[in-house]
């Protein structure tokens, strides 16, 4: 008996420490498990934290107070359009979205955001921010737009024609040339040129509707986007 018992005995003890060695490799697994899981976790964050940055950046970009506004500033939709002055476009489009516009008083508020794509616009550009300065904004871009084929022949702009275009608006056209090389103008051109590179404007007119952009370009597109807007 007492043989068998030290006979046993080697066995149970050779036994203890397997289960020990079980317990430990359980321990770490469960550690490895555990840093996996933080380690995915931390990198879910750091990308959430990155996709909240750029929508952030792009709501700025959306939302700057320096542009020129059309509406009521309580308005339930708000339509961002980037639009070159010589894009012909451009010029159809803008007699549409203000006839939306008419057609719901109150509710709709237009922000223009100038980008030069065409050669020679950053001329009409400069001078739609420099006219701004005399409060004649709005007359500028709609004299513009309306003359456009006169001032822009073969899709390059004239700037002496551009300045005949505009001569009937009673802007004073010496501080006119003279604002159009300011400071303050060619800030706002470049702010309007890095928000358009932050909202990935490619071509114009480009449209966004409380923030959403046109699933594709058509004037069917947009009057969509606007109504649901509208409706939400």
């Amino acid at each position: 008996m007492s043989r068998k018992s030290k006979r046993n005995r080697p066995i149970q003890e050779n036994q203890a420490p397997g289960k020990g060695w079980l317990r430990r490799s359980a321990i770490l697994y469960a550690c490895a498990v555990a840093l996996l899981l933080a380690v995915l976790l931390g990198s879910l964050l750091y990308k959430r934290g990155d996709s909240s940055s750029g929508n952030g950046n792009e709501q700025a970009a959306l939302a700057s107070l320096q542009a020129p506004t059309l509406g009521d500033a309580g308005a339930r939709v708000h339509i961002v359009e980037f639009m070159d002055p010589a894009c012909e476009t451009c010029a159809m489009f803008f007699p549409l979205v203000k006839q939306v516009m008419a057609e719901n008083p109150g509710q709709i508020r237009l922000s223009v955001r100038q980008v030069a794509f065409h050669n020679g616009s950053d001329y009409v550009v400069r001078l739609l921010e420099a006219s701004r300065k005399q409060d004649k904004y709005w007359q500028t871009l709609e004299a513009l737009l309306v003359s456009q084929s006169y001032w822009v022949p073969n899709h390059v702009v004239q700037p002496e024609l551009v300045d005949l275009a505009v001569g009937g608006l009673g802007l004073d056209m010496d501080r006119l040339a003279a604002d159009m090389n300011s400071p303050e103008v060619i800030a706002r051109v470049q702010q309007d040129a890095n928000d358009a590179i932050t909202m990935k404007v490619t071509a114009t007119p480009e449209y966004f509707v409380n923030g959403r952009p046109m699933p594709s370009f058509g004037t069917q597109q947009l009057l969509t986007l606007i109504n649901e807007e509208l409706q939400r």
